[in-house]
């Protein structure tokens, strides 16, 4: 536990977790209000689904929070007290990835909740209830989820170790790569349909329910994903895992 303590007196010792926190939130709340000030103009009544809009700006300040975390300790030095004092190295990176998805879970829910109840307040005659287990999964899984890009962010950031190489790869591959593999002929498509972001919003959106069946317009793109919903968090989660199992053990065969 003392590395656990320790781990989050560094992380919230800088700037990071605020800005990147703040910004989670309003990516999330500030779509959600405009969304819902705009159905009567759109002809679109807000949904669930509308009310998490900027769920996909909120996840890549999530990634960059987690990817700085490691890269702080490189650029300040820090990390190699913590080496000296924890030689083996893994429970100390191990501790740093639980921090940072404790703090994206709870930033997760923070941003999604007040997401979903701007939008309520903002236009009360909606339909915005969370009546159903689609409702629920939209929202109340976004920390999960959250929790999960923290760990490959922390992963991530372990392998580059340089901040500028890791915030330019956290931001560049859920903005773009995953949507730019499907031009690729033939094979993009079905590349497309694994990749571990896609698998995330399959578990989020599932088949549309919370967004009354439709794909896109003021919600999240409905994922391609083969798998089931519980199954797509899955295997989120074990793309995380190797992530970080990939970082720690590269750190623990080169100098810090």
């Amino acid at each position: 536990m003392h590395l656990v303590a320790s781990e989050r007196i560094k992380l919230f010792s800088i700037a990071t977790p605020w800005v990147c926190g703040g910004f989670a939130l309003v990516a999330l709340a500030v779509p959600a209000a405009l969304t819902a000030l705009s159905a009567t103009e759109s002809h679109l009544p807000p949904t669930v689904a509308s009310t998490q809009f900027g769920y996909q700006i909120g996840l890549v300040a999530v990634l960059v929070l987690a990817g700085l975390a490691v890269t702080s300790d490189y650029h300040s030095g820090t990390i190699h007290g913590t080496f000296q004092a924890v030689p083996r190295r893994t429970p100390a990176l191990v501790a740093k990835a639980a921090v940072a998805a404790g703090y994206a879970f709870l930033l997760g829910e923070a941003a999604a909740f007040t997401a979903w109840l701007v939008a309520r307040i903002l236009a009360p005659d909606a339909d915005l209830a969370l009546d159903s287990a689609a409702d629920w999964t939209i929202v109340a899984g976004t920390g999960p989820v959250f929790a999960l890009a923290a760990v490959a962010g922390v992963g991530v950031g372990l392998l580059a170790r340089h901040t500028a190489g890791t915030v330019a790869l956290l931001v560049v591959y859920p903005l773009a790569f995953e949507n730019s593999v499907q031009l690729i002929p033939d094979a993009g498509p079905a590349i497309h349909r694994w990749l571990p972001l896609n698998a995330a919003t399959k578990f989020l959106t599932g088949r549309g329910e919370a967004n009354a069946g439709r794909d896109g317009g003021t919600a999240t793109v409905l994922s391609d994903s083969p798998l089931a919903t519980g199954w797509a968090l899955a295997y989120f989660a074990l793309f995380a895992v190797l992530v970080l199992a990939v970082g720690i053990t590269t750190v623990r065969r080169r100098d810090a």
